[in-house]
């Protein structure tokens, strides 16, 4: 027998069941940075890099558990930057919408980008615009139709990585406790800890892995969004986020424990996906095509997700404006489906310009660039959050016997502290240095016009 669905009072409708909510949580978790880019941070640290995954595990996993702090106060909330624009004010509320929305608005279209690439594997004679806008319109009609059916797709998207990785997991342990023999040895643990140092390639590049593995956990916090439309909002929030943890350790330790243990690091290579050569070290043959497979099917969860989170971010900063402004007016309205559909819309229609950058090499090298400046702005984001949290435990909402953040007094000022590391080691790595001036570029200039709006519309409440 089917639950009732439950309709909020703004006319989305709590559809997601918790099967939905714990797959999205997945889906959010893990990335095509551990199925392609993982072999680049292993020839980085060596097997050092499981150190770098725990203690950015452990760190996302407290943010986790701020987040999941306040959604479980209020759960009526769609994005944890509503908890921002309260506990904050507006001016920080509205700077960090805003960011995060644009920030969503070019990761859609870096995974558009990627899902052409992927196809491309298969039908290399396709022109890469014509399937983003299929991708593009198919996930965004999943979108519009219902919140349900966005869950749906985000649970066998989610299906296929997991098993994908508990295949090469069971394959792995097969091969090292038969010691089966490779062309680059036998398959053994020992593979790991041998000749072990903790900086096998130098500090600099293990403190550079981290922002590498920062930005492979970026989205996990996707899960939140969907909390406003969960059937059970308290059960789910405590679940999805305590077992963020677990799903680290399992999916990306043991992942990265089997890949170390096949290949010896030293021989690993940085540029192929370490999936697709442990599969061909286990006699595997169709292991490019099935990993592709899987990377394409991640691309377009990716994708879908994010325009899930765009489109309840921008319904967001729609309701934050004055009631007779036209973007109130527009989108800040729930469609008969129970979902943002203008708000879902406008940024299905910014990712439209993807194709665009196919064009010009122009086009696409200052695209690179605004991706790297809106992946960087995501720590700030997150910082931001701490600190809403950090306001909320002094409010009135706070809620003593709630899902509380463990050690607060001591775990809340630590994750604020990592993040602002991570923010600084940007500047150590030249590769991140422009994206993370852009970052500290785009903070002061639009955060102070920010502030001097926010002045003007209410000199007492900034």
């Amino acid at each position: 027998m089917k639950s009732k669905i439950v309709k909020n009072p703004d006319g989305t409708r709590r559809a997601l069941s918790n099967r939905h909510v714990q797959m999205i949580a997945i889906g959010g978790t893990i990335g095509t940075g551990l199925f392609l880019g993982s072999g680049s941070t292993i020839s980085k640290t060596g097997p050092s890099v499981l150190l770098v995954y725990v203690i950015l595990g452990l760190f996302f996993f407290l943010m986790m558990r701020a987040i999941g702090e306040m959604f479980y106060s209020d759960p009526s909330q769609h994005t944890f930057v509503s908890f921002i624009s309260r506990y904050l004010g507006p001016t920080a509320g509205h700077f960090t919408g805003w960011t995060y929305w644009i920030g969503l608005v070019f990761v859609c279209m870096a995974e558009l980008t990627a899902t052409a690439s992927y196809v491309k594997y298969w039908f290399p004679n396709i022109p890469s615009w014509i399937v983003e806008l299929v991708f593009l319109g198919v996930l965004a009609s999943v979108n519009l139709i219902a919140a349900r059916l966005f869950g749906e797709a985000e649970f066998w998207f989610a299906m296929i990585k997991i098993i994908a990785i508990l295949a090469m997991i069971v394959t792995g342990i097969f091969m090292m406790t038969s010691h089966a023999a490779t062309p680059l040895g036998h398959a053994s643990l020992s593979n790991i800890l041998q000749n072990y140092t903790l900086f096998p390639r130098g500090g600099f590049n293990f403190i550079s892995a981290f922002p590498m593995v920062f930005f492979a956990f970026q989205g996990i916090e996707f899960v939140s969004i969907t909390i406003g439309e969960a059937k059970t909002p308290h059960a789910v929030i405590k679940k999805a986020v305590n077992e963020t943890l677990l799903r680290i350790l399992l999916f990306y330790i043991g992942a990265l424990i089997v890949i170390m243990g096949i290949i010896p690091w030293t021989s690993l290579s940085p540029t192929s996906s370490p999936f697709v050569q442990v599969f061909r070290l286990a006699g595997f043959p169709a292991a490019a095509a099935t990993i592709n497979f899987v990377v394409l099917t991640s691309a377009a969860s990716s994708l879908n997700s994010c325009i899930f989170s765009a489109g309840r971010h921008f319904y967001q900063l729609a309701t934050e404006v004055p009631e007779n402004s036209w973007m109130y007016q527009t989108f800040a309205k729930i469609s008969k489906n129970g979902v943002p559909a203008a708000a879902i819309i406008l940024s299905a229609a910014l990712v439209l310009i993807t194709p665009l950058m196919s064009l010009t090499t122009t086009i696409d090298s200052v695209f690179t660039i605004v991706t790297g400046i809106s992946s960087d702005m995501y720590i700030i984001v997150y910082t931001l959050t701490m600190l809403a949290h950090r306001k909320y435990r002094e409010s009135q909402d706070f809620l003593p016997n709630g899902f509380l953040m463990p050690a607060y007094h001591l775990t809340s000022p630590l994750t604020i502290a990592f993040f602002g590391i991570i923010f600084i080691s940007l500047f150590l790595v030249p590769q991140d240095m422009i994206g993370a001036v852009g970052a500290v570029i785009w903070t002061l200039v639009f955060g102070g016009l920010e502030y001097l709006r926010q002045k003007r519309l209410s000199p007492l409440n900034v």
